[in-house]
């Protein structure tokens, strides 16, 4: 029996916490169950509060047996009590993290991310992640989990919301991102992809919605616009919008046309561009070839990911939560015991408990819960 006092401190609404000596009260990361399935749910993660240990800079990890590398790049005025958006920028074949992180193969630092990052300022944490031989045909879903393990890694020391999770690349790295959408709907809230050869990276799962932005070349002769519309075609059906032929610019033209689909259940969008050019990831309009600086790509995904908004800034919140209900105890054992109780409610979604022992005229942490469970 606990013979103490416990006290609950709502934190950022907790409605059951098991408390167990030895290790945390919930687990977290990708997989755990505090993952929001939602989009809109606001949610925090470890990192949150936190010193991050981690630094910009390429780091390695392992993997499924195997040591994998990404570059990480964290904003400069980075604030650990407020959630970033985070996202993954995967490469082409035969590319490097590196041409990603600089944009070195288009326009050193302009184009940096495909260009998002020089539009994010400080409200982004960016990947590169490293294809094992320069691509990604994540065999036996190897990429998927290098993901998992990647967000597991960064989230666990960095503030990150939770449903502002993206992901985009070109080509193999379009492919990619699209088998990311696939597999893991309820980690990214959208993912972009850049004249993407087909399902190359597989596609496990693929039957629940994302929101989803496609670029293609209609001149495109190394991964045919045939193959971009299909993999679009798989999220128009998902996210239930009105099938059509987008309209797609005239041989010639050098110009793109942006076509966003109608009839799309809420809040999973799909949006289609497709521009006068071959095989390139920074097309721009009247002339030919990439562009860092006059490309209308970035702005357009970069409208596309932010439209979803984001969960609100800890720091910002002058509100205190309600009270929440008595605790009730159950499921007594000589080393846990668990609370339930009403959970607070709060201005912005509070989401989070500590429990703290109190003992005479001290107290001390029990255990703490991040999410509304």
């Amino acid at each position: 029996m606990v013979s103490s006092r416990l006290r609950l401190v709502p934190v950022v609404a907790a409605a059951l916490l098991t408390l167990a000596t030895g290790g945390p009260a919930m687990g977290s990361g990708p997989g755990s169950d505090t993952r929001s399935t939602e989009a809109g749910t606001y949610a925090a993660t470890p990192g949150c509060g936190r010193t991050p240990a981690l630094r910009d800079g390429t780091h390695t990890i392992q993997s499924g047996g195997r040591n994998r590398s990404f570059i990480l790049d964290i904003p400069d005025t980075y604030d650990n009590t407020h959630p970033h958006r985070l996202v993954f920028g995967f490469h082409w074949w035969g590319a490097t993290a590196s041409d990603v992180a600089t944009g070195q193969t288009v326009e050193r630092g302009t184009w940096a991310y495909y260009g998002l990052q020089r539009l994010a300022g400080d409200s982004t944490i960016f990947v590169a992640p490293q294809g094992i031989d320069n691509a990604w045909a994540n065999s036996g879903g190897q990429d998927v989990t290098f993901v998992d393990d990647m967000i597991a890694m960064i989230e666990q020391d960095l503030c990150v919301e939770t449903t502002q999770r993206f992901a985009l690349g070109f080509s193999y790295g379009g492919s990619m991102s699209h088998a990311l959408a696939c597999a893991r709907p309820d980690v990214f809230r959208a993912v972009a992809a850049y004249g993407a050869p087909g399902q190359v990276s597989g596609c496990s799962g693929g039957t629940q919605p994302v929101a989803y932005f496609g670029a293609h070349g209609i001149r495109d002769n190394v991964a045919g616009i045939a193959s971009g519309r299909s993999l679009r075609d798989r999220f128009v059906g998902n996210n239930g919008c009105t099938p059509q032929n987008a309209p797609e610019p005239a041989q010639g033209s050098l110009t793109h046309i942006t076509t966003a689909y109608s009839g799309c259940r809420d809040g999973y969008p799909v949006v289609w561009a497709a521009f006068d050019e071959g095989h390139i990831a920074a097309p721009q309009d009247g002339a030919a070839g990439d562009s860092g600086s006059r490309t209308w790509l970035p702005g357009a995904t970069w409208d596309f990911f932010t439209q979803f908004g984001g969960g609100p800034d800890p720091g910002g919140d002058t509100e205190a939560p309600s009270v929440p209900g008595v605790p009730v105890v159950s499921g007594v054992t000589a080393s846990s015991v668990t609370l339930q109780w009403a959970a607070a409610t709060d201005n912005v979604g509070v989401s989070g408990y500590e429990v703290v022992r109190v003992d005479g005229g001290g107290e001390s942490a029990v255990a703490s819960s991040a999410v509304n469970r």
